[in-house]
């Protein structure tokens, strides 16, 4: 599920900058005149982003939903409720296979590749990160009910603005810096309130505030990830193409995915994965 959230984001991410880049920007006179009316261009434009957007949004509520109905019913596999976040990357097979057999661009065919090396360890990297994530997000959800974990996931856009500001020269405007002030406070104020109807009956403050913790690692290491995966675009492979937005994703996932398999063996959460933990 997080991985096709990802594709989705760089999708409408591209969208944008292929508008900028549109002649209606450009003032390019013989693309005007053989291109559909900017009108057309813009209102196709922004019906694939609405329907971008739903299903970024219906993706991430169902799995939400999900993983917290998985501990609720009595599963106790950390390891488990992070595989499943992650295994799910086969999907993008039919979207890696397009993006194969698609002709690059005569701009993109005169950029140099990177190497292999450069390519696996940019890969790793992020895999690693990926992987930590979601392992982070599993403990919070199995300690803190869905609504405050949701809105301490929202602290995610401070982190994004934070990193993309270092890192990406993303520019702070007066509607970013309400928005963060608001999150963030609203975030913070709810460690100091554990009492909730919603699932958590029982839990402990010192596990309520291991879950806050860990969630809001989880937010930070997201953002580190969005902002590193577009530094690496910029900096690494110089291009945003189809091609290399799914192949990014592809093998990150491929790296998280086995890292957390073996995390899963070596934990041996996997002897537990039976009808008493509640999985089946």
């Amino acid at each position: 599920m997080r991985e096709a959230q990802e594709v989705q984001l760089h999708i409408m991410d591209q969208e944008a900058k292929d508008q900028t880049n549109s002649p209606q920007y450009t003032g390019i006179t013989n693309q005007c005149s053989t291109a559909a009316p900017p009108q057309t261009r813009s209102y196709r434009r922004w019906i694939r982003i609405s329907i971008y957007t739903v299903f970024l949004l219906v993706g991430q509520t169902v799995a939400l939903l999900l993983g917290r109905l998985y501990f609720v019913k009595g599963g106790n596999s950390k390891w488990m409720a992070t595989l499943v976040q992650l295994a799910g990357f086969p999907v993008l097979i039919p979207f890696y296979l397009i993006s194969t057999t698609k002709k690059p661009r005569t701009d993109d065919s005169q950029i140099k590749s990177p190497s292999i090396k450069t390519l696996a360890l940019v890969y790793v990297s992020i895999g690693l990160l990926v992987a930590a994530g979601c392992f982070l997000y599993s403990v919070g959800l199995q300690y803190l009910p869905v609504s405050t974990f949701t809105l301490i996931c929202a602290s995610q856009l401070a982190f994004n603005s934070l990193f993309s500001f270092f890192l990406n020269a993303q520019k702070f405007t007066p509607f970013i810096i309400n928005s963060l002030v608001l999150l963030t406070i609203s975030s913070i104020l709810l460690v100091f309130n554990n009492e909730s109807s919603d699932g958590t009956a029982g839990v402990s403050r010192a596990k309520y505030a291991i879950g806050f913790t860990c969630t809001v690692a989880a937010s930070a290491g997201y953002g580190l990830v969005l902002s590193l995966t577009q530094l690496c675009f910029n900096k690494v492979m110089k291009r945003q193409t189809f091609k290399v937005v799914v192949d990014m994703i592809f093998y990150q996932q491929i790296v998280a995915t086995s890292v957390i398999v073996v995390g899963l063996f070596a934990s041996g959460d996997w002897k537990g994965s039976n009808r008493r933990n509640g999985w089946i």
